[in-house]
């Protein structure tokens, strides 16, 4: 095979993969959307306001997703990775010589991700259950097993995930390549019948209805917004799929496929108005009905699949940053370092999952929570993107204000007309999102006043060492490796070891480990090493937000300096140090509490750091924050 013919098989399988990864979610709003736009009772079946809508739908898929995800931020890559975080990483180091604003984009860009948590719960939510809600088209006698059956699958989805998606991935693109030529086959069946219906498409039907009815059009963006359900997820699977595959996927298969579905949606209600109560599923010939609620079930798990894998990779790139104590991280692949398992991210989503269906217990009740959170995540995105293409890219203020103006006038107004349900629902993801944050700038908070309690009691390494080889203790054979949270000062295990057990390891290799705000760290630069003298040495590693944290891995560098590390002879040293929080001395009461008992809380060191089993935890000295 010449490369041009595996050039195009490569990005066929990519195009397809993107299909099955990136747009699950999106490619099941068809299952909902339509239905609760007209099912709000704000619009009256007329053949003017039919037009209106579905002209409105169209045009919110163009703008949104066409212009603004496809073509404007997918250009946003940070090293090649996508995502709120990496777009955070790009206007923070954009604006990295303006601290203040600096800090104001970071909360921000933090907020939205923890946003992403309220959409991890609504979304398999409401896309499964709308799903096997088709069973009450096929029979009433159905209606009482709807939601017994969705957390049934629900529960199946979840306890999977430790197995990771390698095995069941291979699937996903040929079964949602089927689920969306099916449902564009379902709309051309309709439009067959009404064939003056593709006039909608022309934006004067979308301006007409929104002249005419401009307090209609607000109320029912809120269900407008659910067409763009997984808009986000185009630009956080960009890392692994790159832009061509997206952008392929999304203009020759995935928007024809729901412009047309939604099209043949429009045309059954022109015909039966009665309709309304599903138009998708009553839509579908008697014969097809049972099979494609089968389909329209598989589409839906494997879009709620990519969501929470997606949360498995959020979790851990803020972990890297810093905002989140250290959890335990499980591979699921022996190639792919993407693919993870995080135990306690993963049925923590599910118990968010139950309540929500039990809460809500309906698509048309869980649409009313949905869409705060996404239309909030999207107007930070276009916010983040505005200092990215600015003060990044160094093009023109007018150009900048007037692209990412525009966008964000639209996100505005969808967040707006979506602040309506907040007493509906909406406040439930908020809450959530809210929760989220809480923890991360707790902790963020905390862990700084902890190294700055830490670094006001540190003794200075150096100086330390040169005390301590006056006359210096028993050496005995093997390599110690102490982490530290700053460079340059003695760990409190070092300290702990010398006072009982009265000997120091013939090497001693001082660790500390560094975050960047990149997605990747090259190897050549992964570790800094600076010799101590005495057999001693100072080794600073540096990670990405994206990068596998590996620290016996990266510490073979030493190797070159003359520091043996055999595993069998190696001893890993890390404090873990009791905080006492002290009232009034930096955060509020709570939150100083908060931080105690999360500290208390965190899993080992090792374990996010990959140490071997012979790792020793020292228990440190009480420190108040």
């Amino acid at each position: 095979m010449d490369k041009t013919a595996a050039s195009k098989s490569s990005l066929a399988a990519l195009t397809l993969g993107a299909i099955g990864v990136v747009y699950g979610d999106i490619g099941t709003s068809v299952l909902y959307a339509i239905k609760e736009v007209f099912g709000s009772g704000h619009v009256a079946f007329t053949q003017a306001n039919v037009y209106g809508i579905l002209s409105i739908v169209f045009w919110t898929l163009t703008l949104i997703i066409s212009l603004k995800y496809v073509s404007l931020v997918l250009r946003a890559d940070n090293n090649g990775e996508g995502g709120l975080v990496a777009m955070l990483a790009l206007a923070s180091q954009s604006v990295k010589d303006k601290p203040q604003l600096r800090r104001v984009l970071l909360l921000v860009g933090i907020f939205g991700t923890c946003l992403f948590y309220g959409d991890g719960v609504i979304t398999p939510a409401i896309s499964v259950l709308s799903a096997v809600e088709g069973l009450e088209v096929v029979s009433p006698a159905f209606t009482q097993a709807v939601i017994p059956l969705t957390l049934l699958i629900l529960f199946g989805l979840f306890a999977v995930q430790k197995r990771g998606t390698a095995g069941i991935g291979r699937f996903f693109g040929p079964i949602t390549l089927s689920w969306f030529v099916a449902i564009a086959l379902l709309g051309v069946a309709q439009i067959a019948s009404h064939p003056e219906i593709l006039w909608a498409v022309s934006p004067h039907y979308a301006l007409g209805f929104i002249v005419e009815n401009p307090g209609t059009t607000f109320i029912i963006l809120g269900a407008v917004v659910l067409c763009v359900t997984g808009g986000e997820a185009l630009y956080a699977d960009m890392g692994h799929f790159g832009k061509k595959p997206i952008r392929l996927a999304w203009f020759s298969i995935v928007m024809p496929a729901l412009t047309l579905n939604y099209f043949g949606q429009g045309a059954l209600l022109l015909e039966n108005a009665e309709a309304v109560k599903n138009p998708f599923f009553m839509m579908v010939p008697d014969w097809a009905l049972l099979p494609l609620v089968g389909l329209a079930t598989m589409a839906t798990v494997i879009a709620s699949q990519a969501l929470i894998s997606g949360a498995f990779s959020v979790t851990k790139q803020v972990i890297q940053l810093g905002y989140l104590p250290r959890l335990q991280v499980l591979h699921t692949s022996e190639t792919d370092t993407g693919q993870i398992y995080m135990p306690f991210v993963n049925w923590g989503l599910f118990v968010a999952i139950v309540l929500a269906v039990l809460f809500f217990r309906s698509s048309s009740n869980l649409a009313a929570a949905y869409g705060i959170a996404v239309t909030l995540d999207m107007l930070i995105t276009t916010v983040l993107t505005f200092f990215v293409i600015r003060y990044g890219w160094g093009y023109p203020l007018a150009l900048c204000v007037a692209t990412t103006g525009f966008f964000f006038l639209i996100d505005l107004a969808f967040f707006s007309s979506n602040l309506m349900k907040l007493h509906h629902g909406g406040w439930f993801p908020l809450a959530i999102g809210g929760t989220v944050f809480t923890l991360m700038t707790t902790w963020k908070q905390g862990r700084a006043l902890l190294n700055e309690a830490l670094r006001q009691d540190a003794l200075d390494l150096n100086s330390f060492l040169e005390s301590v080889f006056i006359s210096p203790p028993t050496r005995v054979d093997g390599t110690a490796v102490f982490l530290t949270a700053e460079p340059g000062t003695v760990p409190n295990a070092l300290l702990h070891n010398l006072k009982h057990n009265k000997v120091l390891h013939r090497h001693n290799v001082f660790v500390t480990v560094r975050s960047h705000e990149v997605p990747w760290v090259p190897k050549e630069q992964r570790v800094e090493i600076t010799p101590l003298g005495h057999d001693c040495w100072q080794a600073i590693v540096h990670y990405g937000f994206k990068d596998d944290p590996n620290l016996p891995l990266a510490l073979q560098q030493v190797r070159a300096h003359g520091c043996a590390l055999d595993p069998m002879t190696t001893s890993y040293f890390l404090s873990r140090d009791i905080v006492i929080p002290t009232i009034g001395r930096g955060m509020a009461p709570w939150r100083e509490k908060l931080f105690a008992q999360m500290h208390h809380n965190a899993s080992a060191a090792a374990e996010f750091l990959s140490l071997p089993n012979n790792a020793v935890v020292e228990l440190g000295s009480k420190i108040q924050i």
